[in-house]
């Protein structure tokens, strides 16, 4: 008889996240997970107590995983005029897939009463703000940021069906914002 394959954390956040593509957020339980991940019960009870410490987990994965995309591509953009912004308008060039969104329908449908999802979130939020603020011209920077956000959460949500080369030229009109918003400092 062989030995049990050991199941990691990680493989059990994304049978988590397989559950909420399939399922939807109210379809995630520890039984499902369990189910996905072919591990008892006891074992995604024991590494995450509830199925809220669960999904918090997997929005801690996602995020982390976000942080590394940007960080990655804010080192790749280290020579442009605003690295901050132009790597996350290249990592925005991914575009988002149905565990994306599964999963930011999961934080919705959690963060309005979950005060520890708000924090995390607003965490992110000022983590960008911060970094966006940081670079040459930030009151361009800024709207060119908000832009940015506005085109991924209803993205996320599944909002517009842009065809790529539409897609292309929002992201193109985004850093175009940048470099035409008038500078208070040069008027």
């Amino acid at each position: 008889m062989g030995r049990p394959r050991k199941i990691t954390d990680d493989e059990i956040l994304a049978a988590a996240e397989r559950v909420v593509v399939r399922l939807g957020a109210s379809g995630l339980s520890i039984d499902a997970v369990a189910q996905e991940a072919g591990v008892s019960k006891s074992r995604v009870v024991y590494d995450h107590k509830s199925k809220s410490a669960l999904l918090e987990a997997m929005i801690d994965r996602q995020m982390s995983l976000e942080m590394d995309r940007v960080s990655a591509a804010v080192a790749e953009h280290a020579n442009c005029v605003h690295p901050e912004l132009f790597g996350r308008i290249a990592v925005a060039e991914r575009v988002p897939d149905d565990t994306d969104r599964a999963v930011a329908l999961a934080v919705s449908a959690s963060a309005s009463g979950e005060e520890a999802f708000q924090q995390k979130m607003r965490q992110w939020s000022e983590w960008d703000l911060e970094a966006i603020a940081g670079g040459p011209r930030p009151d361009a920077a800024l709207m060119s940021y908000l832009a940015l956000t506005g085109l991924y959460c209803i993205e996320l949500f599944g909002l517009p069906e842009w065809n790529p080369a539409e897609r292309a030229r929002v992201l193109e009109s985004i850093r175009i914002i940048y470099a035409s918003f008038p500078d208070p400092m040069e008027a």
